[in-house]
């Protein structure tokens, strides 16, 4: 293929399961060797041609002669096309741990006794390509926020062009009935009369599927079903056998829309309108169009109409409707919130981080509607079984029909009525409707929760998971440290934590930042510090209330004072708990200390205990020291491996696979980059940053150690929700297959059955959509 390539898009109508999409694919893909690639996404109700050269309006005339309207959405030009399910490794080897970003100003604080190891600063840089699996090269695109479903999703039921057919099918059937009671001599007239209503467009459609490549379709059984019950006088069965097969489509149809609709209806979370801040006006403005650094005001009650940073007001956001978490967040300046969510108490200033085509709900929608078109291990079986399974079907139907009349002498009539019934029992719309349905129902019940994975292959692998190597820092922690104690030596508590932050005061250390907002969360008033001084490697120094006041590291305090034996045990006990400890001397007395340490998640312990309580084995990987990750690991009940570098992350996931465990990696999705790539399964955690989304092959949102637990009891609900309908579709095959055979259903029974499984099917596949995490 020569020439410049091009992505055209389009919105097809009428498309509800995945024979439509595959009759569909077939019939493009004939107009030619310009045609590379055709991607049919039933969940969207699009399709993307990636071809060097066809007119948009060659491919929407193809679709509209196979019996769907269609409409031209867009151009990608130059799209780049990737090798489908291929994991990528960038991965020179060459780590260069720049460490600057942390804005560490505050170079009096000793490090080599900090619990924050150099090997587990995480840089939240947007474009790090560790590991990055992709399926397909995907360009993000305005059209996507604008993408409200077809002219038939948004009309109710009884007005879509299916509901039309199957309500004047039904009316022509009542008709038959009612005049055939009154002339019973013109039966056979009336009743084929009502049956081509129904049948007509059916065998136009099948028809064009022969045409173009799909000659065993659905359609095409049903056809011949049909015509064939027609000839051997079986009128009015056939007749009702047409409708009841209506009925199947347009409710396949309805149940393709709910899911297709329950998805898009997270875009309607996020308000139309926005307050934003110009020229000290507030102004209404169109919420797509805010620009990014934009300042929006929020009141009480509204919903938040961007992804943003507070920069003034403290107030409770309920983030429920975008990460299913219950309680809402305290946010406060310097705190993100998302759009969609509900600000509770008080008014927010926020300052824009992200476009309306870029924030976390339109990344959530475009993340489930691409994993809804990557298709599972099971699903993608089941469509290579249904190529060869319907032409098998009619062989099997024909000799049924045909062998009992030529071998055994057999009655023509009863024989052919029993083939037929074949033909009809075969019809594979439950089976193939059997995983995608339970799929694109679990991906956006999922994603509802917080809990996104990029594929059905994903969320099949999820259930099989043996370990899970979880990073420490900002993963099964919350990140940053925490005073968890205040030691007086010679003074009250509360003196020796008003000196500490009187002389922290200004500082952006992490250390420093703990002990302002515990003196803030105790509301003490500092008192104003002079001639403040960073002593390099050591601690901090400055003159309060007249007083001079130190705050440095024991070893530093040491050199200057003598510490009881005492006083240095409970030192020593509390660096034993993985935490930090800085003392404070007030004048040439030792006044007390403050111990920090970063702590683990409110839900990490019950997170990590509900996953061995399914035999999953859980370990640490951290690039923290060993004193720290094994306090934390006692802590958590969790095996540990501490001070390790990105390269030996990925060697102990190795090493897991090796050993046959199916590894899940649980990390931040940057310097954790070559271990996520190398697991089975890799999930991310974080707050539906950039890395977050689109490093790893699942993210979980919010953060909750216990939302691993909660993806694998998905995996598990929707890989036995697929056994049910496969068991379900199948079964009820065999049995009607036996009992026609034997001349105790005939075809009524047997489309009955066929559409009472598609119905079961698709019903049963719904209920995941009110999945709730235990």
């Amino acid at each position: 293929m020569s020439g410049p390539v091009r992505q055209d898009k389009f919105r097809v109508e009428g498309m509800d399961c995945a024979s439509c999409a595959m009759k569909i694919d077939t019939a493009v893909r004939r107009l030619g060797k310009q045609i590379s690639d055709v991607n049919v996404s039933v969940t969207k109700g699009t399709m993307t041609v990636t071809h060097n050269g066809v007119e948009a309006d060659a491919i929407t005339g193809q679709l509209k002669k196979l019996g769907y309207k269609s409409s031209y959405m867009g151009a990608n030009q130059g799209a780049a096309v990737a090798e489908p399910e291929t994991k990528t490794h960038v991965c020179s080897g060459d780590h260069d741990h720049d460490h600057s970003h942390h804005n560490h100003d505050h170079a009096g604080h000793d490090h080599s006794e900090h619990d924050h190891s150099a090997h587990d600063h995480k840089s939240h840089s947007h474009n790090h390509a560790h590991g990055q699996k992709q399926e397909k090269v995907k360009e993000t695109s305005p059209l996507h926020m604008h993408d409200h479903g077809t002219d038939e999703d948004n009309k109710p039921w009884w007005q879509q062009g299916k509901a039309k057919l199957t309500i004047a099918a039904g009316a022509a059937l009542v008709a038959a009935y009612i005049i055939g009671h009154f002339v019973p001599q013109y039966d056979l007239y009336i009743f084929s009369a009502a049956m081509l209503v129904g049948l007509v467009p059916i065998a136009r459609r099948a028809l064009a599927g022969a045409r173009f490549g799909t000659p065993f379709s659905i359609e095409t059984l049903m056809t011949v079903a049909a015509v064939g019950a027609l000839f051997i006088g079986a009128v009015e069965e056939a007749a009702m056998v047409v409708f009841l097969f209506l009925i199947g489509e347009l409710l396949e149809g309805v149940a393709a829309r709910r899911a297709r609709n329950s998805i898009r209806g997270l875009a309607d979370l996020v308000p139309k309108t926005a307050r934003v801040e110009k020229d000290g006006q507030i102004i209404e403005q169109d919420a797509a169009s805010v620009a990014l650094g934009a300042i929006i005001m929020v009141r009480p009650g509204d919903r938040i109409a961007a992804d943003g940073e507070v920069i003034s007001g403290n107030s409770a956001v309920d983030e429920a409707p975008v990460t299913g978490e219950s309680t809402p967040k305290n946010k406060e300046p310097g705190d993100k919130v998302f759009a969609g969510t509900i600000n509770a108490d008080a008014v927010l200033r926020v300052k824009v981080t992200a476009t309306a085509q870029n924030n976390t709900i339109a990344r959530i929608i475009s993340q489930v509607e691409e994993a809804q078109e990557s298709k599972a291990p099971t699903e993608r079986f089941i469509d290579r079984f249904s190529v060869w399974y319907t032409p098998a079907v009619m062989v099997l139907a024909a000799l049924v029909a045909i062998v009992p009349p030529l071998v055994a002498g057999g009655d023509w009539n009863e024989w052919v009525y029993k083939g037929l019934a074949i033909l009809l029992i075969g019809c594979p719309c439950a089976l193939v409707i059997s995983t995608p349905a339970a799929i694109a129902a679990s991906l956006s019940s999922g994603a509802r929760r917080g809990l996104l994975m990029k594929g059905g292959a994903v969320l099949e692998s999820a259930g099989h998971v043996t370990a899970a190597a979880f990073d420490k820092t900002g993963t099964l922690t919350e990140g940053k440290p925490v005073v968890t104690d205040i030691v007086a030596f010679g003074s009250s508590e509360e003196e020796v934590l008003r000196y500490a932050a009187a002389v922290e005061q200004g500082s952006s250390h992490p250390l420093a930042v703990a002990i302002l907002k515990a003196a803030e969360d105790r509301k003490l008033t500092l008192p104003q510090m002079h001639d403040g001084a960073a002593l390099g490697g050591k601690g901090v120094s400055g003159t309060v209330d007249g007083k001079a006041i130190l705050l440095a590291s024991p070893k530093a305090i040491a050199a200057k004072t003598t510490i009881s034996d005492a006083d240095q045990k409970r030192i020593a006990d509390m660096n034993d708990q993985g935490k930090t400890v800085s003392l404070l001397m007030i004048g040439d007395q030792l006044a007390g200390g403050i111990a920090m340490r970063d702590e683990p998640r409110e839900d990490a312990r019950q997170g990590i205990k509900a996953l061995q309580a399914q035999g999953i084995r859980t370990i640490m990987l951290t690039g923290d020291n060993r004193r720290t990750a094994e306090a934390i690991g006692r802590d958590l009940g969790m095996e540990v491996h501490a001070e390790m570098m990105p390269e030996d992350k990925r060697r102990v996931v190795g090493e897991l696979k090796a050993n046959k465990q199916i590894v899940a990696k649980i990390g931040d999705g940057i310097n954790d980059a070559p271990a996520l790539a190398a697991a089975d399964l890799g999930i991310a955690m974080g707050g539906g940053t950039d890395v977050a989304l689109e490093t790893a092959d699942a993210a979980i949102m919010h953060g909750r150690v216990s939302d691993v637990a909660n993806m694998i009891n998905l995996s598990k609900s929707t890989m036995a929700n697929i056994k049910q309908n496969i068991t379900l579709a199948i079964g009820l095959k065999v049995v009607f297959l036996i009992t026609t055979i034997l001349g105790i259903t005939g075809l009524w029974p047997a489309i009955l059955a066929d559409t009472g499984a598609t119905v079961l099917v698709t019903a049963n596949a719904m209920r995941l959509l009110r999945w709730k995490p235990a």
